[in-house]
């Protein structure tokens, strides 16, 4: 790997994160920009949910015999090496699955029955993390006849890290946002061992195609996740994540083994529905890069509080309040407090001006 090459890769990767691309886009960016510090034959760069790890979307370079819905069962599948939830929780959340097996790649499922098959014989992965979240993942493949991953070019894949997840992450917050009201009714899908709808509610084609897939013959991502997760655990476990839909709108989904008269079935139910402010407030003010602190002072702007009741209320100084409001403003580029409210409210709120709020609202806090 030339150093002048990996340096002028991380530039263009620095200036990508901070362009206010779509994360998708970002993605797209990121796969060139990167292929000139480390050659790949393929790729997989994609989003997850920061409170779950659960995977959202991905973009994949080059990969034609490899689908995201055999991507995605393969992460939630059996235990095997790198998975991204175990890299999460690594100092270093990049390993490459030569080193990871000690030179025995046949060793991981995942290797077998996906990688072998597509004649991709290494593979190095990384979950790209910031803030201590994993706001998404990213995988390179070499085909047959080129050489492994080098662990220099690992250690520029950890170097990079919190620069792909800054992209990612503001790539949340990216988009052109449709003001229309939209529709709040939930969609429900039954899926069968196979992974094929059954049956579903009226609304959920209109929720696949939100999400980028097609009811009848594609998953989107997101389900894709949801449904591996469900079917991983035994059904001990509800998988629930948080993700933006091609349409602005923030939504929830949850995956649940179906039971019948004797017990759990094969079949496994996906609800997705409007996600409520105590859901994606949150997100959303950590998807700007705020501090804790910060994020603390920016509920108490919400909630209509003045300098001197924040400063109150936190125990802190008035002057001290409004250094943070003044960060606060440079990282969500803004000018003043109502500006502040206008981007939160209006671009992730409004959608849910006529529901009924729930017990759990964020802004009665």
């Amino acid at each position: 790997m030339k150093t002048y090459r990996a340096e002028s890769a991380y530039a263009g990767l620095e200036a990508a994160a901070d362009a206010g691309l779509r994360w998708d886009d970002f993605c797209r960016a990121a796969t060139e920009l990167l292929a000139q510090a480390i050659p790949f034959d393929s790729l997989c760069m994609g989003t997850s949910d920061p409170a779950t790890n659960l995977l959202c979307g991905a973009v994949m370079h080059d990969l034609e015999e490899m689908s995201t819905e055999s991507f995605v069962q393969a992460e939630y599948g059996a235990p095997d090496y790198n998975h991204f939830v175990d890299l999460a929780h690594r100092p270093v959340g990049v390993s490459i699955l030569a080193e990871a097996t000690e030179g025995k790649p046949e060793l991981s499922r995942r290797y077998r029955e996906l990688l072998s098959k597509s004649d991709i014989p290494h593979e190095m992965r990384g979950a790209l993390r910031s803030g201590g979240r994993m706001w998404g993942v990213v995988t390179l493949y070499r085909s047959n006849g080129r050489s492994g991953f080098s662990p220099g070019e690992a250690a520029f894949m950890h170097r990079i890290e919190a620069v792909l997840a800054r992209g990612l992450r503001r790539g949340l917050i990216v988009g052109d946002l449709q003001r229309a009201q939209r529709s709040s009714a939930a969609a429900v899908v039954i899926l069968n061992a196979a992974d094929q709808v059954v049956s579903a509610t009226e609304a959920a084609e209109e929720r696949f195609r939100q999400l980028g897939g097609d009811l009848w013959s594609r998953l989107p991502v997101a389900v894709g996740s949801v449904l591996a997760a469900a079917r991983g655990d035994g059904g001990q476990w509800v998988p629930e994540m948080r993700i933006r839909s091609l349409a602005g709108e923030w939504l929830t989904l949850h995956g649940a083994r179906v039971r019948g008269p004797e017990g759990l079935t094969t079949d496994v139910a996906v609800t997705i529905s409007v996600a409520g402010p105590a859901d994606i407030i949150p997100l959303v003010v950590e998807a700007y890069g705020l501090t804790e602190r910060e994020q603390t002072v920016v509920q108490q702007v919400l909630s209509g509080g003045s300098t001197a009741e924040i400063a109150k209320r936190l125990h802190l100084s008035p002057y001290t309040v409004q250094d943070h409001l003044k960060a606060i403003f440079d990282k969500v580029n803004v000018s003043s407090r109502r500006e502040l409210m206008s981007r939160i409210f209006f671009d992730h709120y409004v959608g849910r001006l006529h529901q009924q709020p729930t017990a759990s609202g964020w802004f009665t806090e």
